[in-house]
């Protein structure tokens, strides 16, 4: 399929680190119209807003990023507010995205819907064949009930629904809440703050020794535009870089990025999560794309974007 000028592509949750950068993608082409509305237009968790929305606008594609999402500690606080708000913003979405007349619609998943141990790097054929990550599991859940409400509407109405899940994703846009951030956006502020007031030492959560893969929020959003294009089938397909990187590898990374001299402490009281979560992409690069931002490149890009708006009032 190829996009049209002419075509309306609406970009549910365009604040979000993943919708905005699919948005910066598509406006950047030019190769579509775009459609967006904020959270306070638009409440996603609303069906009947919803339903009313997508009737008056008749969008042609839909990328679905809107979610609720966080780190472990917000995960592990508000396990009922982030499977909750993901199972109603994504029933509303799909359901009323099938019921009017559009053409395909992209799922944005989490690699955290696979097993804790599963086989790495993950192939997605290992989606439901272990326990879930304690830590993740409720926002997991919503993850893969959306998973599978694209399989079931496209075996039953034949609705052309994909799911992609990406790996780890950080980038312009990202959250610095230390008690919601994910670890890349976490870790960036804390060896900054630790380097303006000079303070010996930056302490990093767990022992530092899982792996992570990593990938820029650019890359992906290039992904999800190709695979909008290029793929269409029930399977799920991974995204990722097909790398990782132990924590203690990548604090240490953002420690020489960021000029910080003092010392790293790793708190071994607090729980490290998964122990490897690197994603298979043999299906990705067949489809005939690979990530093309390395690790050290989108960090340098990552925190040069921190520090352009960084301002200690704003995140107290």
């Amino acid at each position: 399929m190829k996009l049209n000028t002419d075509d309306l592509v609406y970009v549910a949750g365009h604040r979000g680190l993943v919708g905005a950068a699919i948005l910066r993608r598509l406006v950047k082409e030019r190769i579509c119209r775009v459609l967006f509305k904020t959270s306070s237009e638009l409440d996603l968790r609303n069906q009947h807003a919803v339903d009313n929305f997508f009737a008056n606008n008749k969008p042609a594609y839909v990328f679905l990023c809107a979610a609720r999402v966080g780190g472990i500690q917000a995960n592990s606080s508000y396990p009922a507010d982030f499977i909750r708000d993901n199972l109603q913003i994504q029933t509303n979405v799909i359901d009323a995205a099938y019921r009017n007349g559009v053409r395909k619609l992209v799922f944005l998943g989490s690699s955290c819907i696979y097993p804790k141990l599963a086989q790495q790097p993950i192939q997605e054929s290992s989606l439901l064949t272990g326990p879930l990550e304690p830590t993740n599991e409720f926002y997991a859940i919503a993850k893969i009930a959306g998973l599978k409400m694209c399989v079931a509407y496209r075996r039953q109405y034949g609705f052309d629904a994909i799911s992609v899940m990406p790996t780890n994703i950080y980038g312009p846009g990202d959250h610095y809440d230390l008690e919601t951030s994910h670890v890349i956006p976490a870790l960036l502020r804390k060896f900054h703050e630790a380097k303006i007031a000079d303070n010996p030492t930056v302490t990093v959560w767990g022992t530092g020794s899982p792996r992570r893969e990593f990938m820029h929020v650019d890359d992906l959003a290039d992904a999800c535009v190709h695979l909008l294009i290029n793929y269409s089938d029930e399977q799920t397909i991974n995204i990722g870089v097909g790398k990782d990187i132990s924590i203690s590898d990548l604090a240490l990374l953002i420690q020489q990025i960021v000029g910080y001299d003092g010392d790293i402490l790793f708190d071994t009281n607090k729980p490290d999560g998964t122990p490897q979560k690197l994603l298979n992409v043999s299906r990705l690069h067949e489809t005939g794309w690979k990530a093309k931002i390395s690790l050290e490149q989108g960090l340098r890009e990552a925190y040069e974007y921190f520090v352009s708006f960084y301002n200690k009032e704003s995140f107290k």
